[in-house]
């Protein structure tokens, strides 16, 4: 039945794709290359300051957050204690800081830009039907290919890592802010509507705290996307702890890549935590 597409000529798509990511760059060079070096040298500004700070110090804070933001509970901070100095003890304390990095500035960037889409859709049926298909192709892209434009338009480091990790972790956000907006109720927004209230006044006062938790569930899977591409990540010269993972299984070491990859996990399990309490301590 498919004879007939034999005699249709094969789309250059992939030639397509290469000369408009070639155009890109050659035409934002002055907006891409200032990005890449002194958005680059801020995060290795601030992921050096921090490794810098005393270990200690650093586990003592963590933990008297944890102990408060869990409802002044010890599960969270005892084992962000034990986790931290596990981490330490196998000499990956820097490489959890350049990772911690790594991750806090990717889900700051996609919240920023991911609540004002979602509240955008909330209010706009024709830009939740245009921008959903693009959150679709933004989640079941494969992760790797988000490499390809990153490195494209950063070169290698930290700043395509953010790059690939923020168009992975960014829908989320938007999805559930659009979501929790649209839950909620109809008479209450019409209650703030008939006591004369603005739009604004309307969204900051009545919608966005009605929709905090869904919002904060959508921020929660964000930060958690953006910490899966750690790994993923190194690939293209992040550091951090997922460099450590590949180093190990390209050198077939699997006890090292074992230890790495448990330093992910305890970071993964601190930092979800800290966002499902904190969403439940409002």
């Amino acid at each position: 039945m498919l004879d007939f597409m034999k005699n249709v000529p094969e789309l250059p798509i992939a030639d397509w794709t290469s000369n408009f990511t070639d155009w890109l760059t050659d035409t934002f060079a002055f907006l891409f290359d200032p990005i890449k070096n002194q958005f680059g040298d801020f995060m290795e500004f601030t992921a050096d300051k921090l490794a810098a700070i005393p270990p200690v110090i650093v586990i003592l804070i963590v933990a008297i957050l944890a102990f408060f933001v869990s409802g002044k509970k010890f599960g969270l901070a005892a084992f962000s204690i034990v986790g931290l100095l596990l981490i330490y003890n196998q000499g990956l304390w820097e490489e959890l800081m350049f990772t911690f990095t790594l991750v806090l500035i990717a889900s700051v960037l996609s919240v920023i830009i991911g609540v004002p889409i979602g509240i955008l859709m909330s209010k706009s049926k024709t830009a939740e039907t245009i921008i959903t298909p693009v959150l679709d192709f933004m989640q079941t892209m494969p992760a790797f290919v988000y490499l390809i434009p990153a490195v494209a338009f950063f070169s290698i480091g930290m700043v395509p890592g953010v790059f690939a990790s923020l168009i992975f972790a960014t829908p989320p956000t938007v999805r559930l802010t659009n979501l929790g907006i649209r839950q909620v109720p109809t008479e209450l927004v019409e209650a703030s509507e008939a006591f004369g209230s603005t739009a604004s006044q309307k969204l900051f006062k009545v919608e966005l705290p009605m929709a905090r938790s869904t919002i904060m569930a959508g921020v929660n899977q964000t930060v958690m996307l953006a910490l899966s591409m750690v790994v993923i990540a190194s690939m293209i010269g992040a550091p951090g702890l997922g460099r450590e993972v590949l180093s190990a299984l390209q050198r077939a070491q699997v006890g090292t890549g074992f230890v790495a990859g448990l330093g992910i996990v305890i970071l993964a399990i601190i930092i979800d935590r800290f966002t499902q309490n904190v969403n439940k301590s409002k």
